[in-house]
């Protein structure tokens, strides 16, 4: 169950079963061409030995004929003329018979005399040499003379161990020598060339091998290939299959994006919807507050409220905004005058404001202006502000505001830090896209539940590292309190 287990982790496509079918074929072929060298080298193995065995026994079967023959003449010491003659043809009747076997090519008895040698194929010659005739000798005419050879160089060998001698020609003709020894006598050696052929039998049965084997192949890849259109098949089923499931994810999570940006559309319009009504009162009271000395005091304010207020209503109709809406070279937003309006005009309007919290503004003259929509750079200042004021928790709570550009870094600091109770440390922890839980939905620390509430963090750091390309941080402080930071690099 493990190994299936470990299988499945594997995804098999059309071309590795096209690899793996391909390398059983080969395999089977490559097992076909040894199976067939080894059946061929142990026919040769065999029909070597039986050709050597065959011929022995041929030999050695006529050479016992030829003693028993000779027997026959020296238990009868006076022969008549009718039985010389049977006794003379029975001889040549081996000697020629031997000659009709289809692989025999020449007989002969080998005998010594007068330290020479001959060879006798004629049965008189061999009686009257047999019945101790001296005169009785074979013509120097005769053949036989590479038997003789090879009769010299074997002779002693032959004689002294009386046991067949073979020599192989040529692969497959065998030279025989048996030892004729009537009466236990040696009196020479029966010579018989004999080239047995037994190739029909290798042939037929390699024919009949290579047959089989064809039949056997045809059918294993008869099915493999009924193996393998299958398992394509199924493959193939199964990739639609999954084309078919990866389509319907891809649509999925389409639809699971379009409904995030509309959710995140609906929770910052909530979010800016009551900022949009408090600047809607300051509007009205400015207006009641006009007069001639004041006149474009209130119209400074009443503009960049209205201004506020037309982006408010802009962001209405776009849940993804155009990104030249937010930042663009035309936009030269001077960020320390945007956090001053927000600070002087939004947060110390407040008739109670000098009662809950102070303000300390420490700004960098010298930081350069950015290409960010001022009224974008107010949703993500104003909310951090907010939460120092709503979670500071502090009686006389102070609010530090400070910008510091840095030439050589071509870089902006802006920090928000508060003397408050900080933040709670389980909200400074990292998931594992590295973002801090402050920045996450639906955090907040307010001990009431609202459904719309823990979106001000969360939508600044949307608003600060995806469309203006700055990075958000916070961080408690040594001596009580928290501090956001905002870095702007310039380029």
């Amino acid at each position: 169950m493990k190994i299936f287990d470990k299988l499945k982790k594997y995804r098999f496509e059309i071309k590795h079963l096209t690899v793996l079918f391909a390398i059983l074929i080969v395999f089977q072929v490559i097992l076909s061409f040894i199976h067939k060298a080894s059946l061929q080298k142990l026919l040769i193995s065999t029909q070597e030995w039986y050709q050597k065995d065959s011929a022995e026994r041929l030999a050695n079967i006529t050479s016992t004929s030829f003693e028993l023959l000779y027997e026959t003449i020296r238990s009868r010491s006076n022969l008549s003329e009718p039985e010389i003659r049977k006794v003379i043809q029975s001889f040549d009747i081996i000697l020629s018979q031997q000659l009709l076997e289809k692989n025999v090519e020449e007989i002969c008895i080998l005998v010594s005399r007068n330290n020479k040698i001959y060879a006798i194929d004629d049965g008189r010659v061999l009686y009257n040499f047999l019945s101790n005739d001296t005169d009785a000798v074979p013509s120097p005419e005769k053949p036989h003379r590479e038997a003789i050879k090879l009769y010299k160089s074997i002779k002693n060998d032959l004689q002294n161990k009386e046991e067949i001698q073979s020599i192989l020609e040529n692969k497959q003709t065998f030279n025989l020598f048996i030892p004729f020894v009537p009466r236990g006598e040696y009196v020479g050696a029966v010579y018989m060339k004999n080239t047995p052929d037994f190739g029909f039998i290798s042939k037929e049965i390699i024919s009949n091998y290579d047959e089989t084997t064809l039949i056997y192949s045809s059918l294993i890849l008869l099915g493999l290939l009924a193996m393998y259109f299958i398992s394509s098949y199924t493959v193939r089923e199964r990739d639609d299959a999954q084309k078919l499931l990866f389509n319907e994810h891809q649509e999925h999570l389409t639809q699971q994006i379009m409904h995030e940006k509309e959710s995140l559309f609906t929770k910052r319009i909530y979010h800016t919807h009551h900022k949009a009504e408090k600047v809607m009162g300051f509007i009205k009271e400015d207006l009641r507050i006009l007069s001639a000395e004041n006149i474009e005091e209130i119209k400074y304010r009443v503009t960049k409220y209205s201004n506020f207020i037309s982006r408010v209503i802009y962001d209405m109709k776009w849940f993804d905004p155009p990104l030249h809406t937010i930042r663009a070279l035309i936009f030269k937003t001077n960020l320390n005058e945007v956090i001053r309006f927000i600070v002087v005009n939004i947060f110390q309007k407040i008739s109670n404001a000098a009662d809950l919290y102070k303000f300390k503004i420490n700004l960098d003259e010298n930081v350069p202006v950015v290409h960010i929509n001022e009224f974008v750079v107010w949703e993500i200042i104003e909310p951090l502000i907010q939460n120092s004021i709503e979670h500071g928790g502090s009686e006389n709570l102070v609010i530090n505001i400070a910008t510091k550009y840095d030439a050589d870094k071509k870089q902006t600091n802006l920090t928000i830090s508060d003397n408050g109770k900080g933040i709670r440390p389980d909200l400074l922890e990292e998931n594992a896209e590295g973002i801090k839980r402050i920045f996450l939905e639906n955090i907040s620390t307010k001990k009431i539940d609202e459904q719309n509430s823990g979106y001000g963090c969360y939508l600044a750091y949307q608003v600060a590292k995806f469309r203006c390309g700055w990075n958000l941080d916070a961080e408690n402080l040594t001596n009580g309190g928290c501090r956001f930071i905002i870095t702007i690099n310039h380029s």
